[in-house]
């Protein structure tokens, strides 16, 4: 709806710039906009954040090169325009033809996700812009504010010859404040480094958080991406303590269109930021998949020996232990790194019909891996031919990421699945931007460093807050494997911590690896999918907890970095004047079996403070149930 434009929108105009003011909904968050002149002949628009009237991001510049000035410098993703190359870069010298403002405030209800209710609430401001010698080029800015933090994006109006844009070079700068520290990783599955900003090794992977002086954090994200270029995070070659975009190539766009939007959340400790995370979800179209009710979340274990025997080993397993489905992974039908494989034939020893046969008569479902080769060859092919099959879903493997290419190939391939009624998890360097909202057959994606490549503790109290900020990881949590560097008591935490809808688990392990541990009930017991997520402890490197619900049940994992931790946590999320059933599932050395972990019952209340200790890379996982 619109609003009164001085409640909460504010612009001034002098002979030398134009300055707009968006305010979020609880007022803490202020984006000022300024359309300037910079020098003789030159306009350029910035913008400028502050939280609870503490610098965010100080004045930064927004730029755009599109093929209209297709030049070296913008080629090489130069950032300013030198001396005598005026013109070259799109949003210098655009002239403001006005602007727009609207505040929006609904719910909607996802088909599943960290909440079961989500709020959208925004100001929005519309900056309207032409080119001084050519009308028809338009452009338009907008900036949203949200409680959670600001997002923006240019926008092309359609233009009226047609007109395609290549985008060349998007630089959208974010200075930050003298002494901000990043939590660096320079690719999706990589470990993570806290580095000030300077002298990285390489750009920055998104989301990425920061740590401001004065104990705020920050996270700088892509919210959006379906036809466009993936873009990272780099250091400015001529600002201090300044990042700029960096397109992983360019786009090649057809007006009337948008790129991504940029995020910039705020929160006064890591938890505010994860909490707040469906901002990635909200800058995203709704779902185009009117009926969901195949789209099933749950828990899978992955089926290794590729034979029938294997599989219905697994599937007995998955039944009696609370799982939902069975993976196939690479090689059931030939090696994967190669068009010669045909994914329409089953080359492995197994029956697959009689094994998804088998599987349905116990409730357990199907998923097969298809690596990038077939995907590209056949997938117009397999899709209605996995469906007749009765396959559930399909696990996208070594998919490739970064070029607008196969950025839009993956985002129809996400759209064609969903046509033929069939679940999809993306794996290796693919990082998600949203698009689940719109694709929710998507349950989950990799573009984690999880545990298959065996991360130690510290890494897990990281991933909270950065890589799980845009949304599900597939950490491939393991068990049995003896190359754990965490305790087993840790792994089950994991299943909280770890936000997945298809929780892959047992990723290493054979259901003959199961000796009966009376732990393994958390893992029958614990959803994939919540009602309400809350971030008790968020001490990055050190502890983290956090909590979530499903129905009247609440679910809470406790994980340890390196050292041991010992602190306090509160029930106090639980419903007032109700008893719960507490279920804790500790490490303890004294228990006979392999895993050592000790299970124990009490009833509690939301008045009820348990005091932790955690081994060094340890862990604790608790399940509260309401008291019959």
């Amino acid at each position: 709806m619109r609003v009164t434009f001085w409640a909460l929108f504010l612009c001034s105009f002098s002979a030398f710039s134009q300055d707009f003011r968006l305010i979020s909904p609880d007022g803490r968050i202020a984006l000022d906009v300024h359309h300037r002149q910079v020098s003789p002949g030159k306009r350029q628009l910035s913008y400028e954040m502050r939280y609870r009237d503490r610098p965010v991001v100080r004045q930064s510049d927004l730029s755009i090169a599109i093929d209209n000035h297709v030049f070296e410098e913008a080629m090489a993703h130069k950032v300013t325009s030198p001396p005598g190359t005026k013109g070259k870069f799109w949003c210098d010298n655009l002239l403001v033809t006005g602007q727009e403002t609207l505040s929006k405030d609904t719910t909607w209800k996802p088909v599943y996700g960290e909440r079961s209710l989500v709020r959208d609430q925004y100001n929005q401001l519309t900056v309207h812009l032409k080119k001084e010698d050519d009308p028809n080029y338009r452009l338009e800015v907008v900036f949203r504010a949200y409680n959670a933090g600001v997002a923006f994006h240019y926008f092309f109006p359609e233009h009226p010859q047609g007109m395609y844009y290549r985008v060349m070079a998007e630089n959208s700068e974010f200075a930050l404040p003298e002494g901000t520290n990043a939590w660096f990783t320079g690719w999706a599955q990589g470990k993570y480094a806290r580095l000030p900003l300077k002298d990285w090794p390489d750009e920055s992977e998104r989301p990425l958080t920061l740590e401001l002086p004065g104990g705020f954090y920050a996270a700088l994200g892509e919210a959006g991406l379906a036809d466009y270029a993936m873009t990272k995070f780099r250091l400015h070659p001529e600002k201090p303590n300044t990042l700029v975009t960096s397109m992983y190539e360019s786009a090649d766009l057809t007006s009337p269109v948008g790129t991504p939007w940029r995020v910039v959340m705020v929160g006064e400790r890591p938890g505010t930021l994860l909490e707040n995370n469906d901002i990635f979800l909200n800058l995203n179209r709704p779902s185009v998949v009117s009926e969901t009710g195949w789209i099933k979340p749950g828990k899978i274990i992955r089926e290794v020996t590729l034979t029938t025997e294997g599989a219905r080993a697994c599937i007995d397993f998955a039944a009696a232990h609370g799982l939902q489905y069975i993976l196939f992974d690479w090689k059931w039908y030939g090696p994967a790194f190669t068009f010669d494989s045909d994914a329409r034939k089953v080359v492995a020893p197994m029956d697959l019909p009689a094994i998804i046969e088998y599987g349905n008569r116990k409730g357990i479902g199907v998923w097969l891996y298809v690596n990038q080769q077939a995907l590209q060859a056949q997938l117009d092919d397999i899709l209605p031919l996995y469906k007749k099959w009765g396959v559930k879903g399909l696990k996208f493997g070594f998919v490739q990421v970064g070029s607008h290419r196969w950025t839009t190939w993956l985002a129809d391939a996400m759209r064609k699945a969903a046509e033929n009624g069939l679940m999809v998890n993306v794996h290796d360097e693919y990082r998600p931007t949203g698009l689940s909202r719109t694709y929710p057959n998507v349950l989950t994606q990799e573009g984690i460093r999880g545990n298959e490549e065996f991360p130690d503790a510290a890494h897990n109290t990281v991933l909270p807050f950065t890589r799980y900020l845009c949304g599900a990881g597939d950490y491939t949590i393991c068990y049995y494997d003896r190359r754990l560097k965490t305790t087993h008591a840790h792994q089950l935490a994991m299943n909280v911590i770890s936000y997945s809808p298809l929780q892959s688990v047992f990723w290493y392990d054979k259901p003959a690896q199961y000796a009966g541990e009376p732990e393994i009930e958390f893992f029958e017991k614990v959803p994939t999918v919540w009602d309400d997520t809350r971030v008790i402890h968020d001490r990055i490197g050190e502890y983290v907890t956090l909590a979530r619900r499903s129905g009247e049940e609440w679910f809470v994992g406790s994980i340890s970095g390196n050292g041991a931790s010992t602190f306090r946590l509160p029930l106090s999320f639980l419903p007032d004047g109700k008893k719960y059933i507490l279920t804790t599932y500790a490490d303890d050395a004294t228990v006979s079996t392999r895993t050592k972990v000790k299970v124990e019952r009490r009833s509690v209340t939301s008045r009820t403070v348990l005091d932790v200790s955690l081994l060094p890379s340890g862990g604790q996982a608790w399940w509260l149930a309401p008291e019959k």
